[in-house]
């Protein structure tokens, strides 16, 4: 099956607009690398469908897609509101109740039982990503706030709440989000997103989880909080990978930041060979009309010529009238920009001599080098752990990189990394003869000709399935 086939990748949201299999497919087809799954939305069975259409199609084709399970975290909001639709004017003032009721435009009942104990006077509250804000006058410590409206506007039944000032003390993880991890874990997802990271403690605890279960599943980090960019470097070292999750986060950072944040994680994120995800709002005008805008197609490319190793969509792909057509658009933007060699390409990143892995981080490094120097068509790398994936990937070769494992856990999750291919082998013997054999296999699946040059990493002895520590140049016969 021919799919497209760009080195930055697609995540795409899986929703109604989707979830029949030949949507699916389609969309495969198109670009998607990877389907999201939002626990914050549909029960476990309707999931583990689309979990099973996913694998499905894989296995029918042949294909490599990743699943990513994004948790819901602790989401604070509104309760059930009035006729669901009421009016907060603003300078009028209105109570704030932790005690559940009905909201109208005098009280209002937010679902963060600590509210009054941790939020202080002058304190924001921001409703529906913002669209209306308080400002805290009193609080009686247990369970009733006063409050201003600061910026007026219509609230509805269950609307998300952000408090950008108040040090809340809620776990990373909820009972909900407990029992959706145990879903993944049992049903084959590739990577668990953790939402409101706040710091590397939180992911520490997760990871601490999934080790426990003996997973091979990677762990993401939703940095969508002010408190995550003091620790930001800490929780890159922490998490396998980072989504920089700019809705909740730009609602809780002046947004005028939020383009430098963006690129600053995202290089940070290079530099600790991390895959980084951007997301939210990338094509959002696309949930209605068939064509993106100007600035959303500008948005898109500005994430490809930052480096991200994916962009994701939300509820363009999961809920919107063109979940096919949004994909295509997308990857006619990826691979335009792809097009041009001085804009994303070798990325000078010199290895630590000071880091335990050294001596794999310079043949990672020699060999990205190399296929530039000698215009090589691929860098075939071995591994077991996905090192080896993770670090060719964070170097941004123009040649193609291939990996070749014998761990089938890791097939579908190097499927989020920046321009690598995975193939799953279990046959190896001398070195000389599986680098012959894994060009073979390149050779007959037409991604390497006769005459190409190739540079070829992995570890000797093969059976130790230890880090790089060999570096070889073939040409292919």
């Amino acid at each position: 099956m021919n799919v497209k086939i760009n080195k930055t990748k697609i995540v795409a949201t899986w929703g109604p607009a989707c979830e029949d299999e030949n949507v699916m497919l389609e969309m495969i087809q198109a670009g998607v690398d990877v389907f999201r799954f939002n626990f914050s939305h549909g029960k476990h069975e309707k999931h583990l469908e689309g979990f099973q259409k996913v694998r499905k199609i894989c296995d029918e084709h042949g294909l490599n897609i990743g699943i990513l399970a994004d948790l819901q975290g602790p989401k604070i909001r509104l309760g059930l509101v009035r006729d669901n639709l009421e009016v907060l004017e603003t300078g009028s003032e209105i109570e704030i109740t932790t005690e559940n009721c009905l909201s109208t435009f005098k009280k209002i009942f937010i679902s963060y039982e600590n509210l009054a104990l941790e939020a202080e006077p002058g304190d924001a509250i921001l409703i529906d990503d913002g669209r209306v804000e308080l400002k805290v006058l009193t609080t009686d410590r247990k369970s009733l706030l006063t409050a201003r409206v600061v910026v007026g506007g219509k609230i509805s039944n269950n609307k998300g709440v952000n408090l950008p000032d108040t040090k809340t003390k809620v776990p990373a993880l909820t009972e909900k989000d407990r029992r959706d991890l145990d879903f993944a874990l049992a049903n084959g997802a590739n990577w668990i997103a953790l939402s409101f990271v706040r710091s590397p403690k939180d992911v520490e605890e997760l990871k601490s989880i999934v080790g426990e279960r003996n997973s091979y599943i990677k762990v993401m980090a939703k940095i969508e909080k002010p408190e995550a960019l003091v620790e930001i470097d800490k929780i890159i070292e922490a998490a396998d990978g980072i989504m920089i999750a700019r809705g909740d986060l730009a609602v809780e950072v002046p947004q005028e930041k939020m383009p430098l944040i963006q690129k600053d994680i995202v290089k940070r994120c290079i530099r600790k060979a991390k895959p980084v995800v951007v997301a939210t709002q990338m094509m959002d005008s696309m949930i209605e009309s068939p064509n993106p805008t100007r600035a959303e197609i500008t948005d898109v490319a500005n994430a490809v010529i930052d480096g991200a190793d994916a962009v994701m969509l939300s509820g363009e792909s999961s809920m919107g009238k063109y979940p096919v057509r949004v994909i295509q658009i997308m990857e006619k933007i990826l691979n335009n920009v792809e097009s041009f060699d001085d804009l994303i390409y070798n990325k000078q990143l010199i290895p630590d001599k000071e880091s335990a892995s050294f001596l794999s981080d310079a043949i990672c490094y020699n060999a990205a080098r190399m296929s530039s120097e000698l215009g090589a068509r691929a860098i075939i790398g071995m591994t077991f752990s996905g090192y080896t994936g993770f670090l060719l990937s964070s170097y941004r070769p123009k040649a193609e990189v291939f990996i070749f494992t014998e761990n089938k856990a890791l097939l579908n999750a190097l499927c989020i990394c920046w321009g690598v291919r995975a193939f799953h082998y279990d046959r190896f013997v001398g070195t000389d003869t599986t680098i012959r054999d894994v060009v073979r296999i390149l050779k007959e699946r037409e991604l390497v000709k006769e005459g190409d040059m190739i540079v070829n990493i992995g570890s000797m002895p093969l059976a130790a399935r230890g880090r790089a520590n060999m570096m070889k140049v073939t040409v292919v016969e």
